[in-house]
């Protein structure tokens, strides 16, 4: 049985300890953030109310895991995979462009740097936490069935031997490696499953300069400068809605369509799927000032910018990413940065 002697205010804290690196592991099974957070939390109650019944042949760390994995498991067991816009249809032609909402539970969320990447002093290892955590990884993993999905991540993303992931699974070692075999295939055929890896950790010169051209041309609204910024085959997509849009002729006249209330916009820098991303203020005509209006996650490769996503539900990202409601003026904007 474990220590009895151990107060309440000492088992909170050494569950705690391991919020972070769990929510990033419920995050990359369930690809939603809020429902990450809703896992860990079903987690660490059940670790509170079972922890007399833990023997502790195992760590707390591997324990805690396994109450993770299961309640995924639970949660997935309706069988919705969450997509991304280029996941579920073709690519929309700007003549054609229609703006179609579908539900929340459809697409795969963005979710803050902070709140899935643990700290870690090795570089490596950090590297490969976030490039775990990039949407085209994560749009790849919501292919795979659970089991499978559990395997990949606990053997290639965490580490985990062969052994202590049977154990985990309560099943056998050759059982483990027959799993994380057949996940490998379905994620190889994938073309598009390490699209954003070129993005460097930490960003290179090449890759910031890059993202200061990218604000100055955004924030001018200046269509030219960007469309220079811009691969051939960049993708535009724009959850909640399934349009998505490929090659700069068709995103930028977009933006100068259907998007032109964007000019004037302001960004913020933010940390976001392992990538470089930012808070967009639009003006707000009414009362001024900015008003919040996506969450951009940026990808790089090849010195250009291949993929742009602008996640628009603000009501819900923006408290997630702890990001004000409202920019007054342009001097509040570089006092919210600092």
């Amino acid at each position: 049985m474990s220590d009895g002697t151990a107060t309440a205010d000492d088992l909170d804290i050494r569950l705690e300890k391991h919020r972070v690196e769990l929510t990033g592991y419920c995050y990359r099974m369930l690809g939603s953030s809020f429902e990450a957070e809703d896992a860990v939390q079903d987690t660490m109650v059940r670790a509170w109310r079972s922890y007399e019944k833990f023997e502790g042949r195992s760590s707390l760390r591997s324990w805690l895991y396994r109450i993770a994995t299961n309640v995924c498991l639970d949660m997935l067991t309706a069988g919705n995979k969450r997509a991304r816009p280029m996941d579920l249809t073709e690519s929309t032609p700007l003549t054609q462009a229609a703006l179609s909402p579908r539900p929340d539970h459809t697409w795969l969320e963005p979710v803050p740097d902070a709140r899935v990447l643990p700290t870690v002093e090795d570089p490596a290892e950090a590297a490969v936490a976030k490039e775990s955590v990039r949407l085209a990884f994560m749009a790849a993993l919501q292919q795979l069935p659970p089991k499978q999905r559990a395997v990949l991540i606990l053997r290639e993303v965490l580490a985990w031997k062969a052994s202590e992931v049977a154990e985990l699974l309560g099943t056998s070692v050759a059982s483990v490696n027959s799993a994380l075999q057949r996940a490998r295939a379905t994620l190889s055929e994938r073309d598009d499953s390490g699209a954003d890896a070129a993005v460097s950790d930490p960003l290179d010169e090449e890759q910031q300069k890059l993202l200061e051209r990218y604000v100055a041309a955004f924030e001018g609204y200046d269509m030219t400068a960007l469309t220079a910024l811009l691969h051939e085959d960049a993708i535009m997509t724009m959850p909640p809605f399934d349009l998505w849009l490929t090659g700069h002729a068709d995103i930028t006249g977009f933006m100068t369509t259907l998007g032109a209330a964007c000019a004037g916009s302001r960004l913020l820098p933010v940390e976001v799927n392992g990538l470089p991303g930012f808070a967009h203020y639009k003006p707000d005509p009414e009362a001024g000032g900015f008003t919040p209006w996506a969450i951009q996650v940026l990808e790089i490769s090849g010195g250009r910018l291949t993929g742009f996503h602008f996640f628009l539900d603000t009501k819900r990202w923006f408290p997630l990413f702890g990001l004000p409601l409202q920019l007054e003026t342009e001097t509040d904007q570089v006092e919210e940065g600092a």
